[in-house]
């Protein structure tokens, strides 16, 4: 039925249809002008080149090489150790392992991460967003250590370092203990596949916060033992050599499930506005229970628990289409500690009094041509010790990538990156005075961060 343009119902009709043009332009406004939600995913154990657009070409990880399509690959990422809980406190918190009170791994029943440490969660929650934190933890739980007590609005995974994937037991060293938690409480699920009810957490948090602003977690357990890929993907790798069969099926597991996160973002119209960052946490393992290997690092040294370059150096992408470059690799040195002042940048929150070591990354991330934000960088694991100042690296009692350390005149070893990224050629001898440099730097610099404590 026609409507004459001038009666009362046709002007009404235009009224209501003006006004709905309003609230529809101001809502786009105000989602564009809203701060990004941040998913922050990291890998446990995956190595230095594990990845195909890093050069990993046996490997399947469509998923993860799509992430860098729609974002930036680092080819030059750093952790900050090369072990698990030192590596997560520098992550969430900013700041070098031995500031944030966690230097080395943390035990069964070892207290973590002191309370006062400020992390993202927290950074974060003080901007109103909803925080949660879905998989590994591994800084604590004792003494009010655990994820709520860090800035977390709900938290369900496994406290300590590992867990099987299915009976959700730590059980390689006494005494065995049952590891799943929903918030402060044991939860039992018995047969779940962890990295699938992940997945499930995972969906349920964005399904309850997509009308909020968010900070999701995703600390995976995997690639890290037990090599306890999905069939589909043992079915796949079956004809490789042992150990890379075993590791490979769990890398196409973990992608598997970094491209389930993206489809979920993607089904509920958040992507251009939601900050996707990825990485690992170090170098892949060459422990007894991985079989001694199935990482791959091609020509670098080391593997988890070294400081040479396979133990740090590792995947790392940050994607957010429509705001950051897109298909782009960047070559500058960054580190995990700069990721919570980059989120702070781009997310509009105020950081904490709490110095933090990091630098944000938005120079690099925006251009190729941006210098690194770090000058010098340092890391220590236990008697062993890392300052890099440009392309020299000192590395000092270096653990090799059969977990051995080096000894004789190779415990003070030198290396030019520039000259030799295999690091095989130590320079130490024809260069005293820079070791003697670096050596001032890295004293300089535990005097300091030990007098925090």
């Amino acid at each position: 039925m026609d409507i004459p343009r001038n009666s009362a119902k046709h002007r009404l009709l235009t009224v209501a249809g003006f006004l709905s043009l309003v609230v529809f332009l101001a809502s786009f406004l105000n989602a564009a002008d809203r701060p990004p939600n941040v998913i922050l995913m990291f890998a446990d154990d995956q190595g230095t080149l594990d990845m195909a657009k890093l050069g990993a070409r046996d490997l399947y990880t469509r998923n993860l090489d799509r992430l860098a399509d729609r974002g930036v690959l680092f080819t030059q990422f750093y952790a900050a150790a090369p072990v698990c809980s030192p590596s997560r406190a520098a992550l969430l918190t900013g700041r070098y392992p031995q500031r944030a009170g966690v230097p080395g791994n943390v035990g069964l029943q070892a207290e973590g991460m002191p309370a006062q440490q400020v992390t993202i969660a927290e950074m974060l929650k003080q901007a109103d967003y909803r925080t949660a934190l879905v998989g590994k933890w591994h800084l604590g739980h004792v003494n009010g250590r655990g994820p709520l007590d860090q800035g977390f609005d709900s938290f369900f995974g496994h406290k300590v370092g590992c867990i099987d994937n299915y009976s959700h037991f730590f059980y390689w060293s006494g005494p065995n203990k049952h590891d799943l938690w929903r918030d402060a409480g044991e939860h039992w699920e018995d047969g779940g596949y962890f990295p699938d009810l992940m997945m499930r957490e995972a969906r349920a948090f964005l399904e309850e916060s997509k009308d909020e602003l968010f900070f999701l977690y995703l600390p995976f357990n995997i690639p890290h033992y037990p090599l306890q890929g999905l069939e589909k993907w043992r079915q796949i790798y079956s004809y490789y050599p042992t150990p890379r069969r075993e590791y490979a099926a769990l890398v196409s597991t973990l992608d598997e499930k970094v491209g389930e996160v993206v489809a979920m973002v993607d089904e509920m119209g958040l992507r251009e506005n939601t900050l996707i960052i990825f990485m690992s946490d170090h170098g892949h393992s060459t422990e007894e229970r991985t079989m001694f290997g199935g990482g791959y690092a091609g020509p670098y040294r080391g593997a988890k628990f070294s400081l040479f370059e396979a133990g740090i150096r590792v995947p790392a992408i940050v994607s957010m289409p429509g705001t950051l470059p897109e298909g782009e690799v960047r070559s500058q040195f960054a580190t995990a500690v700069d990721w919570l002042p980059t989120i702070a940048e781009i997310t509009g929150a105020s950081l904490s009094d709490t110095p933090v070591d990091g630098k944000s990354l938005m120079p690099i991330i925006k251009s190729a041509e941006a210098a690194t934000p770090h000058e010098i960088f340092y890391w220590q694991t236990g008697k062993q010790w890392a300052v890099r100042e440009g392309d020299w690296k000192l590395v000092v009692n270096p653990r090799d990538t059969n977990r051995k350390f080096l000894e004789g005149d190779d415990a003070t070893f030198l290396v030019n990156l520039a000259e030799d990224i295999s690091e095989r050629t130590n320079f130490a001898s024809q260069y005293p005075d820079i070791v003697q440099r670096l050596t001032g730097l890295h004293n300089d610099w535990l005097e300091d961060v030990e007098s925090e404590r």
